[in-house]
């Protein structure tokens, strides 16, 4: 009984550990669909950010390609190494400019 509880505790924090694994920007882009409404984590470099009041965007690239990013938590400078965390979302748009493929953030950090 102890050992199936054990196992079944280290298959949770395994599970848990492989949905926490960056997932590269190329392979979001090649097929959005399949990351759409889904948490995902990416690293990468802060190429363009634009901010007001803590709400607004920035580009990342990880060198497989760039994505937009969507926050209403503050946005990092340009230049900046960071680990994001949020939704996929397909057909993003931001004053009438389509963004395509963007990540809607749920948090992120500076590295």
């Amino acid at each position: 009984m102890k050992q199936r509880i054990v196992l079944a505790a280290a298959a949770a924090v395994a599970l848990t550990f492989t949905a926490c694994a960056p997932v590269t920007i190329a392979r979001i882009n090649q097929d959005p669909s399949r990351f759409r409404n889904r948490t995902v984590h990416v690293d990468g470099t802060v190429v363009t950010s634009v901010g007001l009041l803590r709400t607004g965007g920035y580009q990342i690239d990880d060198g497989t390609g760039k994505i937009y990013v969507l926050s209403r938590s503050g946005v990092p400078s340009s230049g900046s190494r960071v680990s994001v965390t949020g939704s996929v979302v397909s057909g993003a748009e931001v004053l009438g400019q389509a963004l395509g493929t963007a990540i809607i953030e749920h948090s992120h950090s500076v590295k």
